[in-house]
């Protein structure tokens, strides 16, 4: 098979989407999608881009994507979050996912990051083996922390 692996641009963003809302189906989450491609043009392509998109482009379709962007760590500086690697369902297991995958730690190297972290669901047994084969640790005593909008909101309100 015969693929692409480039930067996304502000075109891209549509189909970009389309996987995201896939990933969420996937991730048994299909109504959590709240982003537009709007959103994802000014954000990703304005004067100061807050993510890096790679897409996976097979016959000049996108069927996958690792977008990415950098955090700051006070232990050890600069790092890269990796937010979402995503390979339409068609088209898993063809290596499409390790070539995005492996982008990502190039692009890393050549942004001279100290690490590049994202999370994985425990049931993505999947996912899980393939991180750990490339070396990747999983910190299975840290918990994942998040506050929704409504959260935020209602802490605020409470002041």
């Amino acid at each position: 098979m015969s693929y692409i692996i480039r930067d996304a641009n502000p075109e891209d963003m549509g189909q970009v989407l389309e996987l995201i809302q896939e990933l969420a189906t996937f991730e048994k989450e299909p109504d959590a999608v709240e982003v537009t491609v709007d959103e994802l043009i000014t954000e990703g392509f304005g004067e100061q881009p807050l993510f890096h998109c790679f897409v996976a482009e097979v016959d000049k379709k996108i069927v996958g994507i690792a977008l990415v962007y950098f955090r700051f760590s006070t232990w050890k500086g600069r790092s890269i979050h990796l937010e979402d690697l995503i390979v339409k369902e068609s088209m898993r297991g063809t290596g499409l996912g390790s070539a995005l995958y492996a982008q990502v730690m190039k692009y890393a190297k050549e942004k001279g990051v100290r690490r590049v972290e994202w999370v994985v669901l425990d049931w993505n047994q999947n996912a899980i083996d393939f991180y750990e084969k490339s070396g990747a640790t999983l910190l299975k005593d840290w918990y994942l922390v998040q506050m929704d909008q409504g959260g935020v909101n209602a802490f605020i309100s409470d002041l």
